[in-house]
């Protein structure tokens, strides 16, 4: 089992965004994945426990463990979530990806609920900041699954995902944009949340073009788990939303399968 001292100091703190910026230099803003079973985690905004089962249950040999964006906010344990993830990543750089989500942008993105955030002091609030968003944006399979936080951003192919600037269109429709079960392209940025919103057409011609099948994601916690034909499925793994979500869920997609639809990945509750 990983030992993770859940109360550290300033200097502790520091030293571990030091040392997991650098790994995340290093990566690319699109993983990808070359072997190993896939285990997909959604928004677990601070909560703690939703992360450790996951963990216990998966962490070992073989597998791959990706998740999807919001680690901070809304839950009662953001602090102890997102370091326990970063000491896990600074542990296991090559099993344990942590993609982006919107609530890892507010060093150039300011949001409501930011408890995690407004907790901070200045110096701290700056090192998280310059920290999180080294972090890359999506993953792909060789099974023809992409997976990241929001919507999919226009760029040609899934490889141009490595060249999309932090701040730009492509770069929010990743971490901000909602799916609407309705026909269309770009249908608007909510005038509630803000956050930008796409239809069925956009998500098959993008998927189309990249060649892909399934989408895995979460952001979204009021959409049905599966949209489009079973194209697009969407997970949560946080009890932060407890209204619409009630059930903590991850995905686990197996490399040596062929999956053509959210039918051919397995959905475990946590």
């Amino acid at each position: 089992m990983f030992n993770f001292k859940a109360n550290l100091t300033k200097a502790e703190v520091e030293n571990l965004l030091e040392e997991v910026g650098g790994i995340f230099e290093r990566e690319k803003r699109l993983i990808e994945l070359k072997s190993g079973i896939a285990i997909f985690v959604g928004d677990t905004h601070g909560d703690f426990e939703a992360t450790q089962r996951v963990i216990d249950r998966h962490l070992k040999p073989g597998n791959k463990i990706i998740f999807l964006g919001d680690y901070v906010d809304r839950g009662p344990q953001s602090e102890e979530n997102i370091n326990y993830l970063l000491s896990l990543k600074r542990a296991y750089p090559e099993d344990l990806f942590l993609l982006m989500g919107n609530h890892e942008t507010y060093g150039i993105n300011r949001f409501y609920p930011a408890d995690f955030w407004e907790g901070l002091d200045r110096e701290l609030y700056q090192r998280y900041a310059l920290t999180l968003l080294k972090l890359p944006l999506a993953v792909s399979t060789r099974n023809r699954v992409v997976a990241l936080h929001g919507a999919l951003p226009e760029v040609r192919d899934v490889e141009d995902i490595n060249n999309i600037k932090i701040g730009s269109k492509e770069w929010r429709q990743i971490t901000w944009g909602d799916w609407q079960e309705r026909g269309g392209r770009f249908l608007g940025d909510d005038p509630f949340t803000g956050r930008p919103q796409f239809g069925r057409d956009y998500f098959q011609e993008i998927m189309d073009r990249w060649g892909k099948r399934v989408l895995i994601r979460s952001h979204q916690p009021n959409t049905p788990p599966a949209l489009y034909d079973r194209r697009c499925l969407t997970i949560f793994t946080s009890s932060a939303y407890q209204a619409w979500v009630t059930h903590r869920t991850i995905a686990i997609v197996d490399p040596e399968k062929e999956v053509k639809t959210t039918e051919d990945i397995t959905i475990e509750t946590v």
